[in-house]
């Protein structure tokens, strides 16, 4: 029986896909003045960008740089080009509502992900939020989603886990919880069935519908 829910966040509760595709076209033209296809740049996303920027360069100052400008122009376009996903209040009000305690489980970092909730207010909802510099290892490594169950008071196995990036599958998975995968986000059907989720929800109203 699920007890709890974790979300992922880029791709699942936020719509950034374009704030992301944008922001690394700008971070790879400034640093390394190449033109690299949208699809090798979003390959990644449901990682640490850290972990994202090795794919450009296997130089330490470079991919610094990468994630210098990456970061710099990312917030100045934030709030302009972030907006939720739409019925996203209202599954979360309706989950809240019925006594489900309720998390955030990214590869974003901490500061950065609680921008993007504040923006939106969805924070109020949430019970824990697990950022990237809060755990130390990353999806698809299952340590942060388990350490988001603890924080929900439930066994990894009491829970739910909604993302929308193979990552999310895998790590929600590893740890043992129920996994749902979010097909409006930005990974493909088929990407996310071949990672064996135990549901596939084509809105985040179906979310409710799983309980």
């Amino acid at each position: 029986m699920i007890k709890a829910i974790l979300f992922d966040l880029d791709g699942t509760l936020l719509d950034t896909h374009d704030l992301i595709l944008e922001s690394m076209q700008h971070a790879v033209k400034t640093v390394l003045r190449e033109d690299i296809p949208p699809e090798r740049l979003m390959a990644k996303v449901g990682q640490p960008l850290s972990v994202q920027m090795w794919d450009f360069t296997s130089d330490r100052e470079l991919h610094d740089e990468l994630l210098r400008v990456y970061r710099e122009y990312n917030a100045v376009k934030h709030d302009d080009m972030v907006r939720p996903f739409g019925g996203v209040e209202e599954t979360l009000d309706e989950l809240r509502a019925e006594g489900y305690p309720l998390g955030v489980v990214t590869s974003k970092r901490h500061d950065a992900a609680m921008q993007g909730l504040q923006l939106f207010g969805l924070d109020g909802y949430l019970n824990c939020m697990i950022g990237s510099d809060d755990w130390p290892e990353h999806k698809p490594h299952p340590g942060p989603v388990s350490h988001g169950a603890e924080l929900l008071g439930h066994d990894a196995k009491e829970c739910l886990y909604v993302g929308d990036s193979p990552y999310d599958i895998q790590a929600g998975n590893g740890a043992g919880c129920k996994t749902a995968a979010a097909l409006w986000g930005m990974f493909s059907e088929t990407v996310l069935l071949a990672e064996h989720p135990d549901f596939a929800c084509a809105g985040i109203r179906d979310v409710p519908c799983l309980l």
